[in-house]
């Protein structure tokens, strides 16, 4: 017969009657807890309003309006259907070199714009901000999963 009750750490399981059954939780017990998800937007309005985050949308906004760079991406779309265009209808391979060499020189002239290389280590800034706050909740999360189940001995059932 199946019995409920609560651990220290406030879950229910359910357990079956034998010595070695595993735990069952409930749906609800496993739900992120609203502290959880409140502390979680607090950290990316935080980001958001980071000097990482807040370069990035100059540069994006620089980008945006620089003709030269819109022209440059356009030309650069359009080339790439080209190639699609001469790989799969065509079959002209060819063709397909000459276009993914004019598309090389675009991407070449594009990435020499001073804004464009700003704005890509402003994307790269970010991406190290998100995976650095990512590691330590991590890292510091398993530190204290590692510190605290060494120094309690495990349940030989769940039985308390």
């Amino acid at each position: 017969m199946a019995e409920q009750h609560n651990h220290e750490h406030g879950v229910a399981c359910m357990h079956h009657g034998g010595e070695n059954d595993i735990p069952s939780f409930h749906t609800r017990d496993l739900i992120v807890k609203e502290d959880i998800m409140k502390k979680a937007k607090e950290l990316a309005e935080v980001i958001y309003n980071s000097d990482e985050v807040q370069h990035y949308r100059r540069a994006e906004k620089q980008i945006n309006s620089n003709e030269r760079v819109q022209a440059l991406i356009n030309q650069i779309k359009k080339k790439q259907k080209e190639v699609v265009a001469f790989e799969t209808t065509f079959k002209n391979a060819d063709m397909v070199k000459k276009i993914e060499g004019e598309m090389e020189a675009l991407q070449d002239e594009l990435d020499n714009i001073p804004i464009v290389t700003e704005f890509q280590q402003s994307q790269a800034d970010i991406n190290y901000l998100l995976q650095l706050v990512v590691t330590v909740i991590r890292d510091t999360v398993s530190d204290r999963i590692n510190v605290e189940n060494a120094n309690e001995p495990a349940p030989e059932n769940c039985s308390d």
